[in-house]
């Protein structure tokens, strides 16, 4: 039998910003920026939650909610920091780690049994490395699925775990609202309530046929996740065996709409390099390069190119996202821009002999650039025509995944 954990950490960006400023402990705090700014909550202290706050919402509403509330406009390097720990933890525990985002994840300890001991005594040892090693406070699901792990990691919040033993995972889902389940965002909640179906009870009590004939294959796997199993749709791989992204993308909003190319220009270079350190760092090369626009009336698109050989190199993401920007762009005001990659490969393939020896150039000054950068910060190098480009990076628009390998963060004042 299965044994699938969930570890979610508890309010993570807040709780490593109480390591850093041990003042904030037990007050309403938003992470995201300041509460008149742009943009939105990345995460709310549970204080702050009380009043209706919580992430993705715009940090002006968050301030009306919450007058009163301690906003910060976050540190995503230490957050890279401490999921690096988490990672490094959990990997203790067992090699089939899945990074779910920055501060989840899903562990494959099916066998662990004669070293750690059963799924709940092996939790708890789990829950206390965490706090000892990092002094931040987590929450564990268990369960033979990771749909079931997941489910049960966010009722046992915050720094609680909660185990469902095996064979009664469709009599503990079934009273959860079909919205519980991963994967069913509002349409498809809205589709099921169309035909009745409010609880997760509802849909295990449906025919499998009827379900596939409503809403295909998405049916048949609501009909497996109802009884508690990862069917598809949303978890379709093995723990651990692929953790590589489908994709790395930077964006950025502006304070104020701009129509300055040259502004935009700038940023794009900056988004650009961001992009190919990343894919450097995952050993990654791209085939595909995306950009996407958003005006100031919220229009929104996204433009793809399909280059002739992967890359990981900032000048040859650069070259394609500017194109695609300028060739669509309509000289209206943009509100957003973002730079995206997917398609990878672990290799760079075969190159014209002409074209090589510059490659071969550009890819040494840039793994020495990334050197100076992990010694001395993001800021330290920098291509010529990012310069004017550079932006205070936002916690929300800051990707999830990336390890921090920056040796000069500053370490929390109550680290001791």
């Amino acid at each position: 039998m299965r044994t699938v954990f969930h570890l979610d950490m508890d309010a993570f960006f807040v709780s490593v910003e109480e390591l850093y400023d041990p003042s904030l402990k037990g007050k309403p705090v938003v992470v995201g920026g300041r509460p008149n700014a742009r943009g939105v909550v990345s995460a709310a202290s549970y204080a702050a939650r009380k009043f209706g706050v919580h992430s993705a919402m715009p940090l002006r509403t968050a301030s009306k909610l919450c007058p009163h509330a301690i906003f910060v406009d976050g540190h995503p390097d230490r957050y890279r920091l401490y999921s690096q720990k988490v990672r490094a933890i959990l990997h203790n525990f067992t090699p089939l780690v899945e990074m779910a985002s920055i501060d989840e994840a899903y562990l494959d300890m099916t066998g662990t049994e004669r070293l750690l001991g059963p799924p709940l005594r092996a939790a708890h040892r789990l829950h206390q490395a965490i706090r000892d090693e990092t002094k931040l406070n987590c929450s564990i699901g268990i369960g033979t699925s990771r749909l079931v792990a997941k489910i049960c990691s966010d009722q046992a919040k915050p720094n609680g775990v909660l185990w469902i033993s095996p064979g009664d995972e469709a009599q503990y889902l079934a009273p959860f609202d079909v919205r519980k389940i991963p994967g069913v965002g509002k349409r498809t909640e809205e589709a099921l309530h169309a035909c009745g179906i409010r609880k997760i009870g509802d849909l295990a009590r449906l025919d499998e046929d009827f379900l596939e004939s409503r809403f295909g294959k998405w049916g048949l796997a609501l009909a497996g996740k109802s009884r508690g199993h990862d069917a598809g749709g949303y978890f379709d791989s093995a723990i651990g065996v692929d953790e590589d992204p489908k994709s790395i993308s930077h964006e950025h909003t502006y304070n104020d709409d701009t129509a300055n190319s040259s502004e935009i220009d700038a940023t794009i270079a900056h988004l650009s390099e961001k992009v190919g350190r990343r894919l450097r760092e995952a050993g990654l090369y791209a085939r595909v390069v995306q950009i996407k626009l958003r005006y100031s009336d919220f229009t929104t698109f996204t433009r793809a190119r399909t280059l002739p050989q992967p890359t990981n190199l900032d000048t040859e993401i650069l070259t394609e996202s500017r194109s695609l920007f300028h060739k669509n762009w309509t000289k209206g005001k943009v509100r957003l821009i973002g730079v995206q990659v997917s398609g990878f490969e672990h290799s760079e393939g075969q190159t014209s002999l002409l074209a090589q020896p510059e490659r071969d150039r550009w890819s040494k000054a840039l793994t020495a650039a990334d050197l100076l950068r992990d010694r001395f910060g993001d800021s330290s190098v920098s291509l010529g025509s990012s310069l004017q480009g550079r932006f205070r990076e936002r916690t929300h628009e800051a990707l999830p995944d990336r390890p921090s390998q920056n040796p000069k963060l500053p370490q929390p004042k109550n680290q001791d």
